[in-house]
């Protein structure tokens, strides 16, 4: 196995759909220009409301990539 070296980065991704897609819009955002993305980290997860009701989730996540 070869040794890897990774860099994280903090984004707050945000969904009316819930915390899973707001994941998936971080994640997809971060795609658009950093390479090699290898995992993610979910540290918090929080929510708008609005007239008594969710209005959009949004979940704080750590993405790590290597390193070249």
């Amino acid at each position: 196995m070869s040794e890897h070296v990774y860099k994280s980065i903090e984004l707050t991704g945000s969904s009316p759909k819930g915390s899973d897609d707001a994941v998936r819009v971080a994640l997809a955002k971060a795609a658009e220009s950093v390479r090699d993305i290898r995992w993610f980290q979910v540290l918090d997860t929080r929510g708008h409301v609005k007239d008594g009701k969710i209005a959009h989730w949004q979940v704080t996540v750590k993405i790590g990539f290597t390193v070249d």
